[in-house]
């Protein structure tokens, strides 16, 4: 198996048994960028064909999508077989949604060239190559189609639960490589898209308090798959040092994603 292959089946593996969890905890919490990363898609008219929601998880990209653009195919891709079985509930109360499993990163050919619009909430950041997953949705839009893309960026908060744990973690891992974020824009236009819109959307968001946030983030969040891969004792001494540092009582914040808009 190659690198990237491993890098993806951990990835799957890390979502499975998460998804419940980020259904219940996360997508409530993520929904302003969801709605304002399909909003984007209505700024202006889109040709014919289906909308592709890659990284899709559970799939609520779709409610929004099904209320704004009524009457489109609307179909999901996620790699996680339980984030699909969930996708596929949500898909199941419109009549032409559709959820499948399969690698977000580099798109089927069938879709090439096909897609009225591609958008995507927090998926991007998790694939292996970024960058290159980013060509490959613009290679899946026609002629006038939209892309638009939240993803989490190297820091979303300066103060806050995301900034903590991203503190605590690099004192015990090597620091992840970033330099994908800077050939997103690169990617996109060698692809022929021009950018319509690059910027930060900041939303509030709460947590009960802070053991509440960092037993959902390891167990149904971003630090499933490093939780199930460093085991037990790992994130234990994580957690010590996490409620060790963090406030006491309701945690209020107010992380920023990128939003990166381009058509066709």
């Amino acid at each position: 198996m190659t690198e990237h292959a491993e890098r993806l089946a951990r990835v799957a593996r890390g979502w499975d048994e998460a998804a419940d969890g980020y259904e219940a905890y996360y997508v409530p919490r993520f929904a302003p960028w969801v709605a304002s990363a399909v909003r984007a898609l209505t700024h202006g008219p889109l040709p014919e064909g289906p909308v592709l929601v890659p990284c899709c998880g559970t799939f609520p990209e779709l409610d929004v999508l099904s209320e704004h653009l009524p009457g489109r195919e609307i179909v999901g891709i996620d790699l996680s077989a339980g984030m699909v079985r969930l996708a596929r509930e949500r898909a199941a109360r419109h009549r032409q949604a559709s959820a499948v499993q399969g690698d977000a990163s580099t798109l089927d050919p069938r879709w090439s060239g096909r897609c009225a619009a591609v958008v995507s909430v927090f998926g991007l950041q998790q694939l292996p190559e970024p960058d290159l997953a980013l060509r490959s949705w613009a290679g899946a839009l026609r002629p006038g189609g939209r892309l638009s893309v939240v993803f989490w960026p190297d820091s979303a908060e300066d103060d806050g639960p995301f900034a903590l744990i991203a503190d605590v973690l690099r004192a015990r891992l090597p620091a992840e490589d970033s330099s994908w974020e800077r050939r997103l824009l690169p990617a996109s236009t060698a692809h022929g898209l021009v950018i319509e819109r690059d910027e930060y959307l900041s939303y509030p968001m709460s947590h009960p308090d802070a053991t509440t946030f960092f037993d959902a983030h390891t167990r149904s969040g971003p630090l499933r798959a490093l939780a199930e891969t460093r085991g037990e004792a790992f994130v234990d001494r994580l957690r010590e040092e996490f409620l060790h540092r963090a406030p006491a009582g309701e945690w209020h914040h107010q992380p920023r994603a990128r939003h990166i808009v381009a058509r066709c």
